[in-house]
């Protein structure tokens, strides 16, 4: 029994490396992954225990767990099943269909990377291009159903607003966004995803996929989910707050349950000295269309020089970024008032429209659209605009410093950009024809008065 028994080394290998095997599968790597669970437990506990908005189970589940509950979601089954009496497609086929999209728009939460590195990059980032400033924060805000989804419902100024946004509520909430196709490109999409984020295909009409998307914001929404969405569907092409593309708020109201939690827009204006896209989108609004040309290397060029701008001290950043946080809507109240879906787009792009905040270069802009004036006629011009803001309840966010500072801070960036000629012997400032388009995309943002 207690013999010696001669095997091949060969064997011996074989035996002890199954036992070592078996031994990390049963025992270290369950240890390992308990150690690390508790771990994260605890860094969860500790992070919900600051943020006004808890960081959701739903948010926190496994992503093919979310994948699976939500391809077989009875109503997504159901459309499924219809799509394939449609098109003529066998069912599993039509069923694959549904679940591949959910793949698709279905995200992969990281608390680490979004707390650890998204809200640190996202602070960095909006320091480094500009002074960022809190317009106006509603007091209502500090006083919202503990239990109730947020929504926060926002103009679409920049790409930057994705950034800015992030940072500005990192203390409060953990934001899930929607994002169109842009994002969709490895390894960018894996991060975007991490963060948070689902896809969306802005463009798109087959019914099955709308309704995989419209089941996932309803369970996300239900769930508690922070939200943040730009329901103008895009970057604003004229400067102006837009109408108000009814597809995801239409989602939230259709899955809305009165009995159950409520759902809170929290309507939020953004603004900025200089958008780093104004070109481009002005290009595409005078070519009426939204595609956006990719110039990679007018990009890498821009970027570069910038870089090397602010590291010999000839550049102090774009100006001023701001946003302003107005007062809550509730969906509740607003369909007991007898509102309806359409009736709650207006609403809210109106609640947008009265927080975006007046910043100096836009300001002045708005005057010099008036025609060509002397620095005296301007400083009396945005004088007397300020007046008319201040007077309608505009939220204004210009420094403290006076009218002279505001003067300099909104037409120094047009002067040094071409977008203002000054004449050299009258003194006379001349908005520059070439670039009337671009004036008038910043001017668009001050509010008729």
């Amino acid at each position: 029994m207690f013999g010696s028994i001669a095997v091949p080394v060969w064997l011996l290998v074989l035996i002890l490396g199954f036992a070592g095997i078996s031994f990390a599968t049963h025992f270290l790597f369950p240890s390992v992954r308990w150690f690390f669970r508790r771990r994260a437990e605890r860094a969860m506990q500790r992070l919900n225990a600051r943020l006004d908005r808890k960081i959701d189970l739903f948010k926190l589940a496994q992503r093919s767990d979310m994948v699976a509950r939500l391809a077989y979601d009875p109503k997504v089954v159901e459309a499924a099943m219809a799509h394939a009496a449609e098109t003529g497609v066998p069912g599993e086929v039509a069923f694959e269909e549904a679940r591949r999209y959910a793949r698709e728009i279905v995200p992969g939460f990281s608390a680490t990377l979004y707390f650890g590195f998204a809200t640190r990059a996202a602070k960095g980032l909006s320091r480094f291009l500009y002074r960022v400033r809190v317009g106006k924060v509603d007091k209502e805000l500090g006083h919202l159903d503990a239990r109730a989804t947020v929504i926060f419902v926002m103009n679409h100024r920049s790409n930057i607003d994705y950034v800015l946004i992030t940072w500005l509520v990192a203390d409060r909430a953990a934001l899930s966004y929607a994002v169109g196709e842009w994002a969709r490109v490895w390894p960018l999409s894996a991060m975007i995803r991490a963060m948070g984020a689902y896809f969306i295909r802005r463009g798109s009409r087959n019914a099955l996929y709308r309704k995989v998307l419209a089941r996932y914001v309803q369970m996300a929404t239900e769930e508690g989910t922070t939200q943040a969405i730009f329901p103008e569907g895009g970057l604003s092409l004229d400067g102006r707050v837009g109408p108000a593309k009814m597809g995801l708020i239409s989602y939230i109201v259709e899955g809305f349950d009165s009995a159950g939690r409520d759902v809170v827009f929290v309507p939020v204006g953004l603004a900025y000295d200089r958008v780093l896209e104004d070109r481009v989108l002005v290009e595409a609004a005078a070519n009426e269309t939204r595609r956006f040309r990719n110039r990679p290397l007018r990009v890498a060029w821009a970027t570069l020089w910038y870089l090397a701008a602010r590291a010999v001290g000839r550049r102090a950043g774009f100006g001023t970024a701001a946003a302003g946080f107005g007062a809550p809507v509730s969906l509740r109240a607003h369909l007991a008032e007898g509102g309806t879906v359409d009736g709650l787009g207006v609403r809210l792009m109106a609640a947008i429209s009265e927080v975006v905040p007046v910043l100096p270069v836009p300001l002045v802009a708005r005057a010099l659209g008036e025609g060509a004036a002397s620095r005296a006629e301007l400083r009396g011009r945005v004088e007397a605009l300020i007046g008319r803001l201040a007077a309608a309840g505009a939220v204004l966010k210009l420094p403290p410093q006076g009218l002279d500072v505001v003067l300099a801070e909104g037409l120094t960036p047009l002067i040094g950009r071409g977008l203002v000629a000054e004449d050299a012997v009258s003194g006379a400032l001349q908005p520059a024809l070439a670039e009337r388009r671009l004036l008038a995309f910043y001017a668009a943002s001050i509010p008729d008065v």
